[in-house]
């Protein structure tokens, strides 16, 4: 089983005969050349920019460095479009794109550098001082720096990269003897075409690491043969909705993630157009961004809908255009979806995946959005239910979810153990999610194992109490965490971000104990001003469980 694992493409959904990435973005460049294909701090690059640039920084790394097809280069860029022209100019020259969070630290980089075995770096100027620190410690030899302004005109480039260094103050300095600029190497190979490199199916097209919350991050290598295979299948269900979707896409979420990555795949496929999102942080430029475009699709998470739908301007924003609205990442609560629906007459479509599956395993169709569930395996995914003893769980029992198809990763980069622990004995991975499917097919995910709260010997999933309390009028957002308790083993501790100062831990109990059973009522409840999240919203349960300070106890 290991060995056919991205190997192959579901023909049926495959119209355009892709075998790579690159056959989709050279048809996608080929089509619509005048198209605009990114955009990012006021600049469009069109198809046939985006083109000639992947073809530039390809020549330059096939003529002016000694990295061979299948060597490892890492990218670590928040949302620019230097990452498009970075990634398929890195791909054309046969090399395997390992994907690295631009917030990590240097312990964090040099542990992906050196299990990567990463030969080549392209990194913003304001990462690369953490850079100085470990590269000494890695095989890298060959590092590209690049400023925000690198792919503008002269006057908005010089002004844009005098901006974030002098007045912002985002570059301290750094030593990286015989860096090269990112726009010199660019503007070297102009012009020219890159010798043509074989690329087959199942060869690795990117390492996409773990988050690591757990432990040291793992390398999922993602063959071109997954990649292109979840494209197609959510291209297939997500164009079902109409025809110009994808006109213009909103991406906040970093392009460095798997789940925006692979969306920006589809977008490709189908001629669309990217707005990048660089800091969606700053939610006030976020939203004077949205005003700029008639956005026909918006992708996030849970935390970010709630965010946008309590501002008053983003309220005030034209929605006449929305067609779709993707979540992913985390659990979509049913008072996010429907805020949404509310101020922008938009239902999301929550989907359901994992870095290991690239990511999408199943998505909720359009005009058959049921809230509360993650849809259906997407075409040519099988899924299990898994009961303790590995064998299959009852109709409607809760169990671990398990999947098989043609996104499903190559296993984890020089782990093999790791990667036979994490697929069963047919070849179905263990994605760690409790999840119950219903007789019509549409699964829900109970929780994560790892997460499950065991209450006097029940289960207390933290997503039902979450989705509980975030339906009340006074709470902006909320998650729940199992802790240590002498009574019952464990108990539910919930914290809790209000909008009104006078909500007590009283109030939030009395909501739930008309709503949930008493073994899940939270026996602690805490107020904070933020829930800790990750580079991508996602709230850090783990942190939360690190958490010492005391809590407002009825």
């Amino acid at each position: 089983m290991a060995q056919a694992r991205g190997h192959s493409i579901p023909q049926e959904l495959n119209p355009q005969q892709h075998a790579t990435v690159l056959d989709v973005v050279a048809r996608a460049c080929r089509d619509y050349p005048e198209r605009p294909a990114f955009t990012s701090f006021g600049r469009t690059l069109n198809y046939a920019e985006l083109d000639r640039l992947a073809d530039a920084f390809a020549v330059y790394l096939q003529r002016n460095t000694d990295l061979k097809p299948g060597d490892r280069i890492a990218v670590q860029l928040p949302n620019l479009i230097q990452y498009p022209v970075v990634l398929f100019g890195a791909l054309r020259a046969g090399l395997v794109v390992v994907n690295t969070n631009p917030l990590y630290t240097p312990r964090e980089m040099e542990h992906q550098f050196r299990d990567s075995g990463a030969k080549a770096l392209v990194i913003h100027k304001s990462m690369a001082h953490n850079a100085e620190k470990i590269i000494g410690n890695t095989d890298i030899s060959h590092v590209f720096v690049t400023q925000i302004g690198d792919l503008h005109g002269f006057l908005k480039r010089t002004l844009l990269n005098a901006a974030i260094k002098y007045i912002k103050k985002l570059e301290p300095s750094y030593s990286l003897p015989g860096s090269v600029c990112l726009r010199h190497a660019l503007d070297t190979g102009l012009g020219l075409k890159p010798e043509p490199v074989e690329r087959a199916t199942a060869d690795p097209a990117v390492l996409q690491y773990t988050g690591g919350t757990t432990g040291l991050a793992k390398g999922a290598v993602l063959s071109h043969g997954n990649l292109v295979s979840n494209m197609v299948q959510g291209c297939e269900l997500i164009s079902r909705a109409d025809g110009h979707w994808s006109q213009t896409t909103v991406a906040p979420l970093p392009l460095y993630h798997i789940y925006a990555f692979t969306i920006s795949l589809i977008v490709m496929e189908t001629g669309g157009h990217t707005v990048l999102i660089p800091n969606p942080r700053d939610m006030d430029a976020f939203v004077r961004e949205l005003k700029r475009w008639q956005v026909s699709c918006f992708i996030g998470l849970n935390t970010l809908f709630v965010a946008l739908c309590n501002r008053a301007d983003f309220r005030a924003l034209d929605f006449s255009h929305l067609i779709v609205t993707i979540s992913g990442g985390m659990a979509l609560t049913h008072d996010a979806a429907d805020k949404w629906r509310e101020v922008t007459g938009c239902e999301i479509m929550e989907g359901y995946g994992l870095t290991e599956t690239s990511p999408a395993v199943s998505i909720n169709p359009p005009g058959g959005v049921r809230v509360g569930t993650i849809g259906c395996p997407l075409a040519g995914t099988e899924v299990r239910i898994l009961a303790q003893d590995d064998t299959d769980a009852t109709p409607g029992e809760a169990g671990e979810l398990c999947v098989r198809g043609p996104q499903v990763m190559v296993g984890y980069w020089q782990r093999e153990k790791e990667t036979a622990d994490a697929f069963t004995a047919d070849g179905y991975f263990r994605t760690g999610d409790i999840a119950i499917q219903e007789p019509d097919g549409y699964l829900r995910i109970v929780d994560r194992a790892k997460d499950l709260i065991i209450v006097s010997g029940f289960n207390v999933y933290p997503n039902e109490i979450e989705d509980v309390v975030a339906s009340h009028p006074d709470v902006v957002e909320c998650a729940a965490v199992g802790v240590a308790d002498e009574k019952t083993g464990e108990s539910v501790r919930l914290f809790v971000v209000s909008r009104n100062d006078a909500l007590t831990a009283a109030d939030i109990r009395v909501w739930c104990k008309e709503r949930l059973t008493g073994y899940k009522i939270p026996r602690e409840v805490m107020f904070t001003h933020d829930l800790p999240k990750s580079n991508i919203g996602k709230v850090l349960r783990r942190k939360l469980k690190e958490t010492d300070q005391d809590a407002e106890v009825a």
